[in-house]
């Protein structure tokens, strides 16, 4: 599998103004896919709309607040109306530890120093979002037999360790809703899988002034690739795994290293596996 044409196969992608989601966004457009790159953040939608214009695919920026179930529901009715069909829900939107607390790398915020508004909000953001969407895109995608549910979480020392409260609840519950999903749509063409950068991520949930030295993060784009992967039909009947980006091998999907089932009835074991601190 050396190259993926997406041409015909269409995408709904949150959290597209910035960072992974961006940068999957564009990895999608560059394989011809259509693309309704969505975001709360309208400048940073603006900037990934004008880096798509020279790319092979189509990309429409829509502003979103994945919080609003009206907005997620008009979301997927906006892509199906632009499209014809929505074949790719990414659910990416996020809010991570800097939303709790800037410097929490060098503090740790404990779980009874947070702000209780700020956590409820994390959740809705991370948790509550994507089920709105997959919740309203699934009926469509099963009626078409075909259809893809990819959830961005992070890597499971990531979920368990403290002074990260809640960003770890809330991506492990994303992550067991996943292997819910894949359980109910099993048999139905829609899959869901979980992608994860594998380590901690170039995004601005890491601030500049935390780590400096940029080098030692995983890059947006490493993200690319396995989107690319499971928005085609090079992965049709793989369902409720996940997928470690920065590992990905093109040739080889399944035998990617930290490539396993989404189940993990013993986080601290799937933590020593060396899947990262996965922050992104």
């Amino acid at each position: 599998m050396n190259s993926i044409n997406l041409t015909g196969k269409t995408c709904l992608i949150t959290g597209a103004g910035t960072g992974l989601a961006r940068a999957m966004a564009l990895g999608l457009a560059e394989a011809g896919a259509s693309v309704l790159a969505a975001d709360i953040d309208a400048v940073g939608l603006a900037e990934t709309e004008s880096l798509a214009k020279t790319l092979p695919g189509r990309l429409l920026a829509h502003q979103l607040d994945v919080r609003d179930q009206g907005q997620c529901e008009a979301a997927v009715a906006h892509a199906i109306a632009a499209f014809g069909h929505l074949d790719m829900l990414v659910n990416c939107a996020g809010l991570g530890p800097v939303y709790m607390k800037r410097n929490f790398i060098e503090e740790p915020l404990r779980f009874w120093d947070a702000d209780p508004e700020r956590w409820w909000n994390m959740f809705a953001v991370n948790l509550r979002g994507p089920f709105l969407l997959a919740r309203a895109a699934a009926p469509h995608m099963i009626e078409r037999k075909w259809g893809r549910i990819v959830n961005i979480t992070t890597s499971f020392s990531t979920m368990i360790r403290g002074g990260n409260m809640p960003y770890g609840q809330t991506k492990s519950g994303l992550e067991a809703g996943s292997a819910s999903w894949a359980d109910d749509l099993s048999g139905t063409g829609v899959t869901v899988n979980v992608l994860i950068p594998g380590g901690a991520a170039d995004t601005g949930m890491i601030p500049l002034d935390s780590m400096p030295d940029r080098s030692k993060l995983v890059a947006p784009k490493a993200m690319a690739a396995p989107i690319r992967y499971l928005a085609s039909d090079e992965s049709n009947g793989v369902t409720g795994k996940r997928f470690v980006a920065q590992f990905f091998d093109p040739q080889n999907p399944l035998a990617t290293p930290g490539c396993a089932t989404v189940a993990w009835p013993d986080l601290a074991a799937g933590a020593s596996r060396g899947l990262g601190e996965g922050t992104r």
